[in-house]
């Protein structure tokens, strides 16, 4: 408790800004699915068949796995929240529109026909009669989406729409229980006040329910339109990936920048996704900058000409990287820091000494004791398990998960062989082994700014503040900031500005 305590005064400012986050999507979706199940399900009471269709439909879009919908949605609409949103509305409409739909088509026939009776049109007939009787069960139905939504926009961080699953993924980042506990308990709060909102709704008049339902449709809208005006301000946003590494090196880019150009507004959006997430994001002008490394360029993100290998040189490695990032996609490629944080095969010590483990080609004589936990990016890669396969020989008993996890399960004894980087703090925290890659599958993996050639032309005081950290943070002082940030709890930020000053890259403040 005294850790969630503490998280809690340390990150209030992210907390109430992820709590926006999470009802501005919430809310939006909602809104969408009302507007578009509600109306649906009137225009079908006479139509049984075409209902029973209609319902089919929501249902099947309700059973395809969340992951698996907003991966379809990038490649059409992008990262952020225009995916998020859509998914969500998708979710939302099967219980809204069969809610209402069962409300309407429930009420006793002899009160139609009484309205009938009474010479009411079928306008006056749905506002007077059937949607006041079928209110109860149209609430209810949108209580069980706004549910639905709230608990699935936890997903939204996933894909840089932000929300309260930023603090669930942090917290699983960096084994910080304090973290997850504070945005999964938020985001289950929320839930709980807003379906009480709603359940007050259900007991005023239907005039002032759809007054609050008005509110609802200009502040969601409002509030994104406002945010896209902000967002077409004059900006440089700045995004990293999971992890705290990312995290340390935006900071660094963000306090860079606003020293050497003070009138520029920089925007961080730190544990934006991964990979292909961030570079769709750049893409598509969505971000300005972001750090990628030079290994991960040359083996997912050009494609090498016909002969071409990846050199076991770190600064060919670079200028190739550079020099195809240029040519085929118009990226910037700024100059590359010291560290080389590539991919490293750990054991516990303990399994070291028992079986005499020193480099990687050591592990063909134990193949079949090895139990392995992956990440799933390195399980189909090249240069992970593919490469130990085709360079080194080695298959073994493997399974995925998600990349916080493998530490815990090396720990646990789930596993006894993991992959992870080589500046990664856990391999000291738990101190483990970072067997030698004596055959040199792994290119090298040094991290640099991405940004467009058109970003990198119209800012070009940006990419000199950021060529600064050339040559700059060796193996253990970046392995030792990623320690100070996940062990000992430091923020990225402090971290960051404390390694500037001590090099004087930042002037003291």
């Amino acid at each position: 408790m005294a850790d969630i305590g503490q998280t809690l005064i340390e990150r209030r400012t992210d907390l109430i800004q992820a709590l926006l986050q999470h009802i501005q999507i919430s809310l939006l979706s909602l809104v969408i699915a009302m507007l578009i199940a509600i109306p649906l399900a009137i225009a079908v009471t006479n139509h049984q068949k075409l209902a029973e269709f209609f319902l089919q439909i929501a249902g099947v879009l309700q059973t395809i796995p969340s992951l698996a919908l907003l991966g379809l949605l990038i490649p059409i609409v992008g990262i952020g929240n225009v995916p998020a949103t859509i998914a969500l509305v998708i979710y939302a409409i099967l219980p809204i529109f069969q809610n209402t739909y069962l409300g309407i088509t429930n009420i006793e026939p002899s009160l139609k026909e009484a309205a009938e009776a009474f010479g009411m049109s079928r306008w006056q007939k749905l506002f007077r009669v059937e949607l006041p009787l079928a209110m109860p069960e149209i609430i209810a139905g949108v209580r069980n989406a706004l549910v639905l939504i709230i608990g699935t926009a936890t997903l939204a961080a996933l894909i840089g729409a932000g929300g309260l699953g930023t603090f669930i993924l942090l917290g699983i980042n960096r084994n910080n229980t304090a973290l997850t506990l504070i945005g999964a308990i938020s985001a289950a709060l929320l839930a709980i006040v807003f379906s009480w909102l709603i359940n007050v709704l259900q007991r005023v008049k239907l005039r002032y329910s759809l007054t609050a339902l008005a509110l609802i449709v200009v502040g969601s809208f409002g509030y994104t339109g406002y945010q896209a005006y902000q967002a077409a301000q004059p900006t440089i946003t700045i995004a990293g990936k999971l992890g705290s590494e990312p995290d340390i090196l935006i900071n660094m880019y963000r306090d860079l920048i606003k020293q050497d150009s003070p009138r520029t507004k920089v925007v961080l959006k730190s544990n934006f996704g991964q990979t292909s997430f961030l570079l769709n994001a750049l893409k598509s002008d969505q971000i300005d900058i972001y750090p990628e490394f030079t290994g991960t360029v040359l083996e997912g993100l050009v494609k090498l000409p016909t002969g071409q290998t990846v050199p076991h040189s770190a600064a060919k490695t670079y200028q190739l990287s550079a020099k195809l990032l240029q040519q085929q996609a118009n990226l910037a490629y700024l100059k590359p820091m010291a560290y080389n944080n590539t991919y490293a095969i750990i054991v516990t010590k303990q399994f070291a000494r028992q079986y005499d483990l020193k480099s990687i080609s050591d592990l063909t004589k134990i193949a079949n004791k090895i139990n392995a936990g992956f990440d799933l990016e390195f399980s189909d890669r090249q240069d992970g398990y593919k490469g130990l396969q085709k360079t080194y020989g080695l298959t073994f008993k493997t399974k995925t998960m998600d990349p916080s996890l493998r530490y815990e399960a090396i720990q646990r004894g789930s596993v006894n062989l993991i992959d992870g980087y080589s500046t990664d703090s856990e391999i000291r925290r738990y101190n483990l082994v970072a067997l030698k890659d004596d055959r040199q599958l792994f290119p090298y993996y040094q991290g640099a700014p991405l940004m467009r050639a058109a970003t990198a032309k119209k800012y070009p005081q940006v990419v000199k503040s950021l060529n600064k950290l050339h040559g700059q943070i060796t193996d253990v002082q970046m392995r030792q900031m990623n320690y100070e940030v996940n062990v000992e709890k430091k923020s990225a930020a402090t971290v960051a500005k404390h390694y500037l000053l001590k090099h004087h890259l930042l002037r003291g403040q």
